[in-house]
């Protein structure tokens, strides 16, 4: 983290709040891009659903085949950069959840590291 980083949350008119943890000059992907992250998530009530740390390898995916809240919120910084997004449930899973580790209607929220941009 940058020292100095955002303590407060900035909201996109979508709803999606986020606070830039570390900032990073490099390129930023766009909805069509493939990045490579470190993240952990985790709900409201702090249990955390899932980490890449842990299994201590990023993980790397399409930004389109990913919930509306990251394809939108990793827009928002780029290579080398980290960021925290606290996704509201209609940007998330909604009202479905997934089964066996978010509930419906559950706000999600995010520590990712953006390490590749293709």
């Amino acid at each position: 983290m940058d020292v100095g980083a955002a303590t407060k949350f900035s909201k996109t008119d979508s709803g999606l709040r986020y606070r830039v943890l570390r900032q990073s000059d490099g390129k930023k992907p766009t909805a069509s891009s493939t990045v490579s992250v470190h993240y952990r998530g985790w709900l409201d009530n702090g249990n955390v659903f899932d980490s890449s740390y842990e299994r201590g390898e990023p993980a790397t995916f399409p930004l389109q085949n990913v919930i509306a809240g990251w394809t939108e919120g990793m827009q928002l910084v780029g290579q080398g950069g980290m960021i925290e997004l606290w996704v509201p449930s209609r940007l998330g899973y909604g009202e479905r959840g997934s089964p066996g580790s978010i509930p419906p209607h559950s706000s999600l929220h995010f520590v990712v590291e953006l390490v590749s941009v293709d």
